[in-house]
């Protein structure tokens, strides 16, 4: 397709979690996590995926930011790999390649030699692909959080580690535990490029939605959902999954009277009526439809019925209701 030319919850300990895996199949999660059975699923989950989709869940375009390339990569039943090019050298890294056939498609396509894998976390839906990329380009190097377990790392990231690649990519990692216990969002600086910063998010947010805590508590998501919060509004989000409709359609139940959040809907079913990728948005957008960055948000009190104690702090009060959206998101669908 054209391009667009932008220039210019509880512990995991106290959960029994049977999570609804790709292709809506249920697994315990410890054996998708940390078994072989995990990966034998993910590569049963991926030949499903292609056979249903030979050319991918979504259509996609590319966007340009001064010669900086964003490719999303439509894989499995609903995720996303993010393929981030400089044009001028030819460099190219990846973001979570769960599915590595899609993905060394694109770079094949795109004549453009693979740098590194960034890779948000350990679940293989994000990572299934780390170790095929690695063989198949012999430099590849492999970055994400030690504590994660990531397939085929060699590069181990604390929070805030700068990774660059030539002049012009330059990529920050946070440190956003909660949906893993070492999870990783990673963002692209727009200023060496003149444009707008994007966020490869994994699985901490989404248009209009954030990831289950599996392997941690509402207070550590709230800390990660808020290093989100300070980045600059005119930030791109590149989140892991297509959830954009569903996720709208329970920010409606939460917040029904939320203008711009009906307005974003109706773009969505438009957009996902002929399925068309709905990223990306920008974190501005998000600050005022997405329920789980907006846990400071008297409305959204309101509509959930919840009230500040008189012994509680702001911060404890926000992961509360952090806890109840999430309570309410994993009832409205097993995701």
């Amino acid at each position: 397709g054209r391009s667009r030319d932008l220039s210019v919850a509880a512990p995991a300990s106290q959960l029994k979690i049977e999570p609804l895996l790709p292709g809506g199949a249920k697994l315990p999660y410890s054996l998708y996590t940390r078994t072989k059975l995990g990966y034998v699923f993910h590569k049963r989950q991926m030949k499903k995926a292609r056979e249903r989709y030979p050319a991918g869940h979504s259509k996609t375009q590319p966007t340009i930011i001064n010669g900086i390339k964003i490719i999303p990569v439509p894989i499995l039943l609903d995720n996303y790999s993010y393929v981030v090019i400089d044009t001028a050298s030819n460099m190219a890294v990846v973001v979570d390649p769960a599915d590595p056939q899609p993905v060394q498609a694109c770079l094949e396509e795109e004549g453009v030699a693979l740098q590194a894998v960034l890779c948000t976390h350990k679940h293989w839906d994000h990572s299934g692909g780390n170790r095929a990329l690695k063989r198949r380009y012999g430099s590849c190097r492999v970055y994400g959080n030690a504590m994660d377990n990531i397939p085929g790392l060699t590069h181990p990231l604390s929070d805030k580690d700068t990774i660059d690649f030539g002049t012009r990519l330059h990529f920050r990692a946070f440190y956003t535990p909660g949906h893993t216990v070492g999870h990783v969002i990673y963002l692209l600086d727009g200023r060496a490029i003149g444009g707008p910063s994007s966020l490869f998010s994994g699985d901490l947010v989404f248009l209009s939605g954030c990831g289950r805590m599996f392997e941690g508590n509402a207070s550590t998501m709230l800390s990660s959902l808020d290093t989100v919060g300070s980045l600059s509004d005119e930030t791109l989000l590149w989140p892991g999954h297509e959830y954009a409709e569903d996720n709208l359609l329970f920010a409606a139940e939460v917040e029904p009277c939320n203008v711009v959040r009906e307005q974003k809907l109706q773009w969505v079913l438009q957009q996902r009526g002929q399925r068309l990728c709905t990223c990306p948005s920008t974190l501005a957008e998000e600050k005022q439809y997405n329920p789980f960055l907006r846990c400071h948000s008297q409305d959204l009190h309101r509509a959930l019925g919840l009230q500040q104690k008189q012994d509680e702090d702001w911060t404890s009060y926000r992961a509360r209701v952090l806890e109840e959206l999430r309570r309410r998101k994993d009832i409205y669908k097993d995701r």
